[in-house]
């Protein structure tokens, strides 16, 4: 199976967002991963509709948006009006999570679902087959270059077996301390998108996508246990 990489522009220079896309582009990234925070339901403020709205005029490559805000579904038409493909809220986020999904997909975007390290991943099973993407987060969200979360290993793998017993092709997306060294035991576990911030734009783009696009090659002979 084949693994996607979308860098998280959370870690780029934002005096050099733009160049920071074009370089990542032209090292063959596969979209671009924008961290949404409202300072409430995580400890930090990043980006809007206009930020992504930016991006769009710079890149063709897909755009997804991660609402880490409580009540996302107020937000969602803007940033799929701002040009984000997809848009993936947290199910800790909104009561209404399954209304919430179904507004995303109805105004023509991808849903995606992410869920934080301490939730019982049970909360996915009831929109599992709504969803175009089920990501785990490997480390608590809200900042970026935090370190990797053992457990998050395990919590792919049963994903990834939900999916395949409920026959879907929806991706699984796993965001939060993904290296060369992290990322090949997420891609036998079953992850098909992946999301570096500091492990690509910390340093040489160029470099650090080589080092990346490595490990997921020596990965993707494997099976998944």
């Amino acid at each position: 199976m084949s693994v996607r990489l979308f860098p998280s522009l959370l870690a780029a220079d934002f005096a050099f967002l733009g160049d920071a896309i074009r370089e990542a582009e032209a090292g063959g990234v596969d979209g671009f991963h924008l961290d949404v925070m409202d300072g409430q339901f995580v400890p930090n403020l990043n980006f809007g509709p206009r930020t992504v709205e930016a991006c769009r005029r710079v890149t063709t490559r897909p755009l997804e948006a991660h609402l880490m805000i409580v009540r996302p579904e107020r937000f969602v038409p803007d940033f799929v009006q701002a040009g984000a493909n997809r848009v993936i809220i947290h199910a800790e986020a909104t009561p209404h999570l399954h209304r919430a999904v179904g507004l995303i997909r109805e105004l023509g975007a991808q849903a995606g679902v992410s869920v934080n390290p301490g939730t019982p991943l049970q909360v996915l099973r009831p929109v599992l087959a709504d969803l175009d993407l089920a990501l785990v987060m490997s480390v608590n969200p809200g900042f970026g270059g935090q370190r990797f979360l053992p457990g998050s290993l395990e919590r792919v793998r049963t994903v990834r077996r939900w999916l395949e017993e409920a026959g879907r092709g929806a991706e699984l997306e796993v965001d939060g301390g993904i290296t060369p060294a992290t990322a090949p035991g997420m891609v036998t576990a079953g992850a098909t998108v992946l999301v570096a911030g500091s492990a690509v734009f910390g340093g040489n783009v160029q470099r650090n996508l080589n080092a990346l696009r490595a490990a997921l090659d020596a990965a993707a002979t494997e099976e998944f246990p």
